[in-house]
This record gives structure tokens, C-alpha cells and sequence, in this order.
């Protein structure tokens, strides 16, 4: 280390604290292998740093502690008497950090054992389960749970600890959240075939759309929050349900006219069970979104997981 580095470390670290009086784990993982090997150059080489480097290190150490610790001859290295001392101290030191690191790693084991997460429901249905298995051929040992329900609820699982990581689909992210858009979505009106907005020659208006009665998924989820600020208000709905699955499943019955992802109706415009009727002069685009509590970033298999939705 130059004096200049040397001098900028002493700097930005007190005097009296343990990292400027204490060498660090590598130097003293150096000198217990000299001790063990007799030779500096072997222990550079077991540890994987070239003999200048590891003699620098030594010198490093030797001018922190202001001792002495290796004598070094054309027949090898040995350590000096004060060596030997701080020799049995680093052995202790290096086993208290190897407990350290074995807590550690029991601790992201139990981590990576499971991973919860929570999605508002398109997600759930349509985009998660390709995800999940991707993720199985990554993680096979990772018990996954999937919590589906709106947007307000995924959030409510989030800020409780029920959950690892969130998908939404609203307007906005709920506060005490963090968040990554990965992903985009469109709502879009439909009909079963027999309904009059079916043949329409001309677009939807949206004042039409925003007066007429609607099937639609209960407040709370993405769907209604976008649909709803889109066309400044809505008509009571004609029926409220809490999927699209059953949203979709009463449009296609014919009960009234409803608005669902694109996600979630692909089948049934190309089957005709449903018909894609246009809208006029308002955008219904929305962004999907990961959500997890603000300043706790995903790890261990949430991080994967996330990592698969923008591949």
C-alpha cells in the first residue's frame, strides 16, 4: 500500500477503533499459512496472490502491529517469537470468523428454503405460473407459496411480512413500497357476440362506456383503479366480482359488457366467445409492477424470480 492510500485509510478510520489497530482476515489467513507451510511463497500460492503481493502484506501487517513477525531466508520463512504469539491469536480470530460465516450461511439457507409471494390477480393467473416455473429449474429445493389477490391486499401482505415480494397492476404504488415496472398491460371492453356494442360500426365513446353499467372486478384491484381514473368515474357495476376469471366468465355469458386485460382474454377473441369492442379518445395502458417494502431490496430467490420477469 503507498503512503498516500496508507494515510487516506488512516483518515477515514478513528484511531482507537479495532480495523486500524487489527489486521484484516487475509493477512492473518497469510500468516497462518506460512506457519503452516514454512515458506511465503507457498502460502502465496495456496492462497491464490503472487509471492510480492503476499510479502507486502506481510510488511503491511508487521508495520500495523509494530513487530516483526517472519524471518525470511533463502531456505524458507519462519516466524519469529512474536510471529508465533500473534500466530495462535489469528487462529482464534480465523475460527470465530469461520463460525461467523457457517451462522451465516445457515441463515440465507433458510432464507432461500422459501419464497412468498403475493400478486394482484391477472398476474397470478396469467404471467406468474410460466415465471414460477422457470424459477423451479433454478431453485427446485425452494418451496414456493402464491398469495393472488388485488392490488390493495398484495400491499397489506407486503407491509405485514406475509410476503417476500408483490406484483401489481395499478395506477400507483402503495406507500411504504418500493418498485420496478416490469411489464406493460391494456385493458380492453368486451362483449359476448350477441351484445348490441358487438356490431358497432364506430368506436365507444367514453362517456358511454363511463355511464353504462359494467361488469367489474371489486375495488381495490388494479383493473378498476386504472379504469376508473381513465374515465374520470364510473356507472354502479352491474355485477362486482373478484377475479377475472369470473369477470370473464360472466361476459361470456352474456350477463353485460366488461373490461379485462389483454392478458386474460386472448382465447376468447380468438374462439369469438368474446369480441373486442374499441374505445374512443381514452387510453387504458398500464404498467405491471414488482412492489416489496421500501429499503429491502429482493434477495435469494426473490431476487431470481424478479430477475425472470424481464427476460
Amino acid at each position: 500500500m503507498s503512503n498516500t492510500a496508507e494515510q487516506e485509510d488512516s483518515a477515514r478510520t478513528p484511531a482507537g477503533s479495532l480495523a486500524h489497530r487489527v489486521p484484516d482476515l487475509g493477512a492473518l489467513e497469510l500468516l497462518l499459512a506460512v506457519a503452516r507451510l514454512g515458506s511465503l511463497g507457498g502460502a502465496a500460492r495456496e492462497l491464490g496472490i503472487t509471492q510480492p503481493a503476499a510479502s507486502s502484506r506481510v510488511r503491511s501487517m508487521e508495520r500495523q502491529l509494530g513487530v516483526a513477525l517472519v524471518d525470511r531466508s533463502p531456505r524458507g520463512s519462519r516466524l519469529t517469537d512474536a510471529g508465533a504469539l500473534v500466530t495462535d491469536w489469528a487462529r482464534r480470530i480465523v475460527e470465530a470468523a469461520e463460525a461467523f460465516d457457517a451462522g451465516a450461511q445457515a441463515l440465507r439457507d433458510r432464507r432461500d428454503s422459501r419464497l412468498r409471494v403475493a400478486a394482484s390477480m391477472t398476474i397470478a393467473e396469467y404471467l406468474l405460473p410460466g415465471w414460477l416455473l422457470a424459477l423451479r429449474t433454478q431453485r427446485p429445493d425452494t418451496a414456493v407459496s402464491l398469495l393472488a389477490g388485488n392490488s390493495a391486499a398484495v400491499a397489506e401482505r407486503l407491509l405485514a411480512d406475509e410476503a417476500d415480494l408483490g406484483f401489481v397492476e395499478g395506477l400507483s404504488v402503495p406507500s411504504g413500497l418500493d418498485s420496478a415496472v416490469i411489464g406493460h398491460d391494456r385493458l380492453i371492453v368486451v362483449t359476448a357476440p350477441a351484445h348490441p356494442w358487438a356490431r358497432r360500426r364506430r368506436p365507444l365513446a367514453a362517456g358511454e362506456l363511463a355511464a353504462t353499467p359494467l361488469i367489474l372486478r371489486e375495488k381495490g384491484s388494479g383493473t378498476r383503479q386504472v379504469l376508473d381514473a381513465a374515465l374520470g368515474g364510473l356507472a354502479r357495476p352491474l355485477i362486482e366480482l373478484s377475479s377475472t376469471t369470473a369477470v370473464k366468465a360472466a361476459a361470456v355469458g352474456g350477463a353485460g359488457p366488461a373490461v379485462l386485460s389483454e392478458l386474460a382474454v386472448g382465447e376468447e377473441l380468438a374462439m369469438r366467445r368474446l369480441v373486442s369492442v374499441p374505445v374512443a379518445d381514452v387510453s387504458l395502458a398500464r404498467d405491471l409492477r414488482a412492489v416489496w417494502p421500501t429499503g429491502h431490496r429482493p434477495a435469494g430467490p426473490a431476487r431470481d424470480l424478479l430477475s425472470l420477469t424481464r427476460g
